[in-house]
């Protein structure tokens, strides 16, 4: 009789995103993400809560929330040097550790408002160093290759993610303790986060020797950065989007007012961008091959921003909200970006580029807040909405041309490899 017996077939080998962890070093690097976002967004709502309390001012409670904008664009510009010159590991522990020791003073009572206000300040020009370092980490962690932008893509839907629930859980968390104890929980996560960075991940060498002081440095690895012309309008393609995109979150509340939706229309506006990047980069991150997804980039790039041209007939809540989810999800154009940029760049500069991209990113959404409030002003929310989608349109499509234009230029690495061979005389 024949044997029936059959070879128990091997398990299959994750996909997408699960591959990332089967690196052990990303795993760590996950997780200290996850903890020390907590921790920044228990931060915010206790802080800011805080202040109210102290002062009962709402210009200073929200000033609060501004003031982890504004100062991206000092720390991201003066002390860029910082993710390139040293060991990146010590950076990124240096990092948790000067933000664990912002926030403990915060909790301390008796801290004035001016006092709580710098050390936010304190908090904000550290992050860009540490996110950008952390960025090139992940290049060196995961290689130049796909699982780079899957790492990358996986990190910012945890971050929007935060967006839906951190701030819900923060306000629960409030119930039952005090804004000062809620601080403390601040401080042990960036603890945590230092110790999992030092501890879950190698230490690599500086990716360039110091030479002369931080500033001039920064500054100088600024210029090296934006004189590239292929770099340049991919770090554009990165900032100008998210300039218009933050338009309807900003004029959220009198959209809302204006519909008479009430506070559960705001909370839903707030989301509905969200949840549309969220899906976006869920599907093409795991659904989408990485030439596909670079091929996608710039088409979707040129009409992520079109749905806002709906607002022009003052559509209902749900139509809104629907117009909201569909430019979300045209966010997925980013995976395309993070697979040119971190071959593009040239590897001693990859800090710094990584840097002065999260401080524009942020300084540039600050900045879009403050004009679609100036523009709301003099032309109504729903004309500001509808406007910021064309014109938004119109400019990212000039980006994909000049970006298209420059694709042929040869990457960073590949330079440096011909050079290498003309100089040997191979």
């Amino acid at each position: 009789m024949p044997d029936q017996t059959t070879t128990p077939s091997a398990p299959a080998a994750p996909t997408g995103y699960l591959r990332l962890f089967q690196v052990r070093e990303f795993r760590a690097v996950f997780a200290a993400h996850a903890v020390s976002l907590l921790g920044l967004v228990v931060a915010e709502i206790a802080l800011s809560v805080l202040v109210y309390d102290q002062t009962g001012s709402p210009l200073l409670s929200a000033l609060t929330f501004a003031l982890g904008f504004l100062p991206y664009l000092i720390g991201g510009t003066l002390l860029a040097s910082l993710a390139d010159r040293h060991p990146a590991r010590r950076v990124l522990v240096l990092c948790d550790l000067v933000c664990a020791a912002c926030v403990a003073p915060m909790a301390v009572p008796g801290t004035g408002i001016a006092v709580l206000l710098a050390l936010r300040c304190g908090l904000a020009v550290v992050a860009p160093v540490f996110q950008g370092t952390r960025m090139a980490t992940l290049a060196d962690i995961l290689g130049d290759g796909d699982l780079f932008v899957l790492g990358r893509s996986l990190l910012r839907i945890v971050s929007q993610s935060a967006l839906l629930t951190g701030f819900g859980l923060g306000g629960v968390l409030l119930t039952a303790t005090s804004p000062r104890h809620a601080l403390l929980i601040t401080v042990g996560t960036f603890l945590g986060s230092a110790a999992l960075l030092r501890f879950g991940t190698r230490r690599r060498p500086a990716r360039t020797r110091a030479g002369g002081a931080l500033v001039a440095d920064s500054l100088r690895g600024a210029r090296q950065v934006l004189a590239h012309r292929r770099v340049r309008v991919l770090l554009l393609l990165f900032w100008i989007p998210p300039l218009f995109a933050v338009v309807p979150e900003a004029l959220a509340a009198p959209y809302a007012a204006g519909l008479g939706a009430g506070s559960a229309g705001l909370g839903l506006l707030m989301c509905a961008l969200p949840v549309g990047t969220i899906a976006g980069e869920l599907f093409a991150g795991a659904r989408l091959r990485p030439a596909t997804r670079e091929r996608i980039a710039l088409p979707l790039v040129c009409v992520t921003l079109l749905p806002y041209a709906g607002y022009a007939l003052r559509p209902g809540l749900a139509v809104s909200l629907l117009l909201l989810v569909l430019s979300g999800a045209g966010a997925a154009y980013t995976l395309g970006l993070d697979q040119w940029l971190v071959r593009d760049v040239p590897g001693e500069l990859r800090g710094r580029a990584m840097t002065l991209l999260t401080a524009g990113l942020m300084t540039f959404q600050g900045v879009g807040m403050a004009l679609a409030g100036v523009a709301a002003e003099f032309a109504g929310v729903t004309v500001t909405v509808a406007g910021a989608g064309l014109l938004g349109t119109a400019v990212c499509a000039v980006l994909a041309g000049e970006a298209r234009r420059t694709r042929h230029a040869a990457p960073a690495t590949e330079r440096r490899d011909r050079a290498d061979r003309h100089m040997t005389g191979g």
